[in-house]
């Protein structure tokens, strides 16, 4: 499976919630998602989206791209968000969920699955099986951007869709950020929550740790992406110790 034999119609149906929650208890999320993949303020991030859908990559050529914007993914009672860029073209973009076929995923599902965050250690399609655990997926942008590369008012655009989740994912006590895009979309939701006033004092650097004025912890990570990975800026070894902070940070507290 992984081709079409999905149809659209169950790929947006299973967009809101993990297998393991019932729909009638995130129906803030199944509204909100929603949305997200009906969006469309960005013309240029549009034209992108759809020219990719249509012309594909030869390897996925019998393939229906998603095509649109791609929501979030997870356990809608997460403790743990883990905040990206954004769809890769013929990742996310190709599969609909979140770093689901790609280089990118590859990398990051294995991990998860290891520190008890993903119920298996592949993502190739929807409905492949795949459920988080106590961890929530989303971006800063919806919508995969030319060259991996969205523009500041295109994140902009896609600001109120972020601060809807957080909001609504009032669990979360961990937001794991995957690259400094992802790092700043987190201290500009608490500016607009006027929770943050300076965002100087808090640098990105991987590994680095910030309590946050809302209660939450932040947690600074380089992306999974090809570049970092292949190069060895980021090994597997430095991203699995961001997780197991991660989940040694929700175990100690106390809800």
């Amino acid at each position: 499976m992984g081709r079409m034999a999905v149809s659209s119609r169950r790929l947006f149906e299973s967009v809101p919630v993990s297998a393991s929650q019932p729909a009638s208890e995130a129906g803030w999320l199944t509204r909100l998602n929603r949305e997200v993949i009906a969006c469309t303020r960005c013309p240029r991030l549009v034209e992108h989206r759809q020219k990719i859908a249509k012309e594909k990559r030869r390897a996925y050529q019998d393939w229906e791209y998603w095509g649109r914007p791609v929501p979030g993914f997870g356990d809608p009672n997460a403790r743990v968000l883990i905040l990206g860029l954004a769809p890769g073209a013929h990742g996310s973009n190709r599969t609909g969920r979140p770093f689901t076929g790609d280089a990118s995923g590859s990398f990051l599902y294995p991990v998860l699955h290891r520190t008890g965050f993903a119920s298996q250690p592949s993502a190739t399609h929807r409905g492949d099986g795949l459920e988080l655990r106590d961890a929530y997926i989303t971006a800063a942008v919806r919508c995969a951007p030319p060259a991996n590369k969205p523009l500041p008012q295109e994140i902009e655009s896609c600001a109120p869709f972020l601060d809807r989740e957080l909001e609504g994912l009032s669990n979360l006590r961990v937001v794991v950020a995957l690259g400094r895009i992802g790092f700043e979309a987190y201290l500009n939701y608490l500016k607009r929550r006027g929770l943050l006033t300076r965002k100087s004092e808090y640098k990105f650097a991987h590994g680095a740790r910030y309590h946050m004025p809302d209660g939450r912890d932040l947690l600074a990570s380089y992306h999974p992406s090809n570049q970092n990975t292949q190069t060895g800026k980021l090994t597997e070894e430095m991203f699995r110790k961001i997780f197991e902070q991660a989940a040694q940070l929700v175990s100690k507290q106390d809800f």
